[in-house]
């Protein structure tokens, strides 16, 4: 494991940082109760970790609504974008999103509309892999309800004009959701600014946490609505889920452990400085894409690297799948990458990579130098192979 070579971070963040584990050793350790069931004091305690951490996430994201209740947790943006839209929509209802999302958006999406409950359109994104704000716009309709879209592309990289596109929902009266899953701790998110209504994140990735955590964070004045019913620990004797946050977006008991950890790993970003980590690894995504580049027979897709693209590319050998550079590079050089069609299915139709998908290299704050080096060589490794 110490010869690994870690470059798939856009789908987890590995390794965690030291501070993490140990807050989460010493957390279970010490305070590992259920929260918010009983007076006692480590009950209290474990209760007084998750208001921090709604306070902290509330904050990190500049929600306008200064409620910390308003952050609630899930397992991760999935289980957060499914109950953000689920949450939103009734009958009738038309949503706009794009060819860019994750499956978490388009699959909750199409089950939506095959149950006949609403129905969706998908906006395209041009040669480099940005969408138009115009082409949102123009994609409403009379009854659509809500936007919805992918703030970092995990497959190509490329960041949305979020800010742009909330003016739109803003100015329309239509609610704007944001998936940030790939930009969550790698660059600045503003809901105040942006008009972000809902925003889901994942804590396992740029935010340093672990798996299992995540969860959303709803502005003021979103009618969303509970669409999992159960435990609270308060009162008991309501026969109806509960209607005000944090319940409308939680059932049950909390992973505290994984909170406590995602806590600290959103304090380990501000205390590293989100510019200080992003400038690292985009130096590193820069020289990745220059080395690559240079090989014959390696296609990059959207590396016209800007401000706004994430340090995640996404390459081919000519001649071979993706499926088995990705064997080259894992079982010759221990290079760990993703490949396939990244849940993002429609995103490689859009660049021509269906069925078989691409190999994606993605950069995090610990790797180096050598990691990449070691992956351009890697590369000259299977091309000539494929020769």
């Amino acid at each position: 494991m110490s010869d690994l070579i870690y470059l798939d971070n856009a789908a987890t963040a590995f390794p965690k940082p030291p501070e993490v584990i140990d807050t989460m050793a010493d957390f279970y350790r010490n305070y590992g109760v259920n929260p918010g069931r009983a007076g006692y004091d480590l009950a209290v305690e474990a209760g007084l970790m998750l208001d921090g951490a709604r306070s902290l996430l509330g904050e990190f994201f500049n929600n306008p609504a200064k409620d910390r209740d308003r952050t609630c947790f899930a397992m991760n943006a999935s289980g957060a974008l499914n109950m953000m839209i689920q949450g939103v929509c009734h009958p009738g209802d038309h949503v706009v999103s794009t060819m860019l999302e994750h499956n978490s958006v388009l699959r909750p999406l199409y089950e939506m509309e095959q149950l006949g409950l609403i129905t969706h359109d998908l906006v395209g994104f041009d040669s480099q892999g940005f969408v138009d704000p115009d082409d949102i716009a123009k994609a409403i309709k009379p009854n659509t309800r809500l936007v919805i879209i992918n703030h970092g592309s995990n497959v190509l990289g490329t960041i949305q004009d979020a800010e742009a596109i909330g003016k739109i929902c803003k100015d329309k009266g239509i609610l704007f959701a944001l998936d940030t899953a790939q930009t969550a701790g790698m660059i600045p998110i503003d809901m105040t600014a942006w008009h972000v209504d809902m925003l889901a994140f994942t804590g396992h990735k740029s935010l340093m946490g672990p798996t299992g955590t995540g969860g959303m964070v709803i502005g003021p004045d979103v009618p969303i609505r509970a669409t999992r019913w159960g435990g609270t620990g308060v009162k008991s004797a309501v026969k109806t889920h509960l209607d005000y946050f944090p319940y409308i977006g939680e059932v049950g008991t909390a992973n505290t452990v994984g909170i406590a950890g995602l806590k600290r790993g959103v304090e380990w970003v501000l205390e590293k400085g989100m510019d200080s980590i992003r400038a690292h690894e985009m130096d590193l995504a820069k020289t990745l894409i220059d080395g690559l580049r240079d090989i014959p027979k390696v296609k990059l897709y959207c590396a016209d690297y800007t401000e706004r693209n994430l340090p995640v590319v996404c390459a081919n050998v000519e001649g071979f799948e993706s499926t088995q550079t990705g064997e080259i590079l894992d079982v010759e050089h221990d290079i760990a990458t993703r490949i396939g069609l990244h849940c993002a299915p429609l995103a490689h139709e859009g660049i021509g990579t269906t069925p078989k998908g691409t190999v994606r290299f993605s950069v995090g704050p610990f790797n180096t130098a050598a990691h990449i080096d070691a992956a351009i060589e890697g590369m000259k490794d299977v091309v000539s192979m494929a020769r």
